[in-house]
């Protein structure tokens, strides 16, 4: 079952839609779900890129269904290996994932665009934590906003609960791209089109490298560069010697990802 969480592949992109009317809420089987959908996006070859969006105009994801808490879920349940919502704390999923952020991102849907790596918003989407005025913590948005936005902005957000719209994300460097409402997908497909030519073994490189040195010091971080297995494969590489020969040869490079 899908449980309103819709897939669809084209080429190389995996795409995942939030199909939960009204609101695009997520309950305990939804949460598994995407757990499903994204470890089966980490171990296939054949996908390299992962867009996430929502239905509709308005709400991109309120977070967690208090329908379903209402009748018994427990915010302690076994959401899945990443924890509410697939993106909380997906280990090593190493491929790039762009959100297309449509309207409302709010408590556990904020938090799943914080889990992905480049951010479209809409430009009427917004933003909240407010967990804070029922008394519970945001874990992941703790976490994880911080390091995304200066301090002393990230710590009223979480104290006050208060709203962020897509304007102010940008200006606090949130979001990469605001676009205007209805755009967000065909910008992220856009954006994974581009990514689907580069290179494959750079962009686990990449993401791995950021998150082994995310808050480590400058020269411990390339200490850290020189132990990690996935740099030596790109440094040995057959498509680093193609992607020099294509600049020389002023052509576009093919990549074999070995």
């Amino acid at each position: 079952m899908s449980h309103g969480i819709l897939t669809a592949k084209d080429g190389a992109v995996l795409e995942v839609r939030i199909d939960r009317p009204k609101a695009n809420a997520i309950d305990l089987a939804a949460s598994r779900r995407l757990n499903d959908v994204f470890s089966a996006f980490r171990y296939d070859p054949a996908l390299r890129i992962a867009i996430i969006t929502g239905t509709g105009e308005k709400f991109f994801c309120p977070g967690w269904d208090l329908k379903a808490a209402a009748a018994g879920e427990k915010s302690d349940e076994d959401w899945g290996v990443g924890g509410f919502g697939g993106l909380n704390y997906p280990r090593n999923l190493n491929k790039p994932i762009i959100s297309a952020v449509n309207g409302i991102a709010c408590g556990g849907g904020f938090e799943i665009v914080l889990g992905t790596d480049i951010i479209v918003m809409e430009e009427h989407a917004k933003f909240a934590l407010p967990e804070i005025n029922v008394g519970v913590l945001a874990d992941a948005g703790t976490i994880k906003l911080r390091r995304r936005i200066p301090y002393h902005v990230a710590v009223e957000f979480l104290m006050t609960g208060r709203w962020m719209d897509a304007a102010e994300a940008k200006h606090w460097g949130l979001a990469n791209h605001v676009v205007p409402k209805g755009e967000a997908l065909a910008k992220a497909r856009e954006i994974a089109r581009q990514l689907a030519e580069g290179p494959p073994l750079l962009f686990p490189a990449i993401k791995q490298l950021l998150r082994h040195t995310e808050m480590v010091p400058e020269h411990e971080a390339f200490e850290l560069h020189d132990s990690l297995d996935i740099v030596q494969q790109v440094i040995r590489s057959d498509d680093l010697k193609e992607g020099t020969r294509a600049f020389t040869e002023k052509r576009k490079p093919v990549w074999t990802g070995r």
